[in-house]
């Protein structure tokens, strides 16, 4: 809560030029009119320490320092060369990292990154690493072992006809 109205401020909307505006009225009333942190923050509509600062900011880079700057977030685990590396070799291809069928899943890719670059991933984020590079997810063809590719044919060149539903409904050719 707030020390000044006894309610929550929150961070005003608006553009950057808007904000940074703001700040600079700020700086302006406090080198000027000489007025409190407290005086300012409350004609401004923010928190004293947020004056505070902005004042410090100010002193120490000029309008530079007031400034809107983007949080870059997390490092990533993975570097943009490792990830590079990382798309050679799934080119290969699973088989070639001792998988028994040509497929990639995300849990594989996971256990690649372990064993190359000793980084652990959860195998949802290893989803969104690849679709970023372009790489859509595949699911295999489930299909019995003992089909019969040639009855399969036979059936539906011959048998299909008979079966299919005609304009003029069930119908046998």
């Amino acid at each position: 809560m707030d020390i000044l109205g006894g309610m929550f401020t929150m961070r005003p909307k608006g553009s950057a030029e808007v904000l940074l505006a703001r700040r600079k009225r700020a700086i302006k009333m406090l080198e000027t009119e000489e007025l409190s942190l407290n005086e300012v923050a409350r004609r401004v509509g923010c928190s004293p320490s947020s004056v505070m600062r902005w004042r410090n900011l100010w002193k120490a880079n000029g309008e530079e320092g007031l400034k809107e700057h983007r949080s870059s977030g997390r490092p990533p685990k993975m570097s943009k060369e490792q990830r590079a590396r990382l798309l050679k070799l799934l080119v290969q291809g699973p088989m070639a990292f001792g998988w028994k069928t040509d497929v990639w899943t995300t849990r594989r890719v996971v256990e690649l990154v372990r064993q190359k670059f000793s980084i652990d991933y959860h195998f949802t984020h290893v989803a969104r690493i690849l679709h970023a590079k372009g790489w859509s997810p595949q699911k295999p063809e489930r299909r019995a072992l003992e089909r019969n590719e040639a009855a399969i044919q036979r059936w539906k060149d011959t048998g299909w006809k008979r079966e299919k539903k005609t304009p003029r409904g069930w119908e046998h050719i």
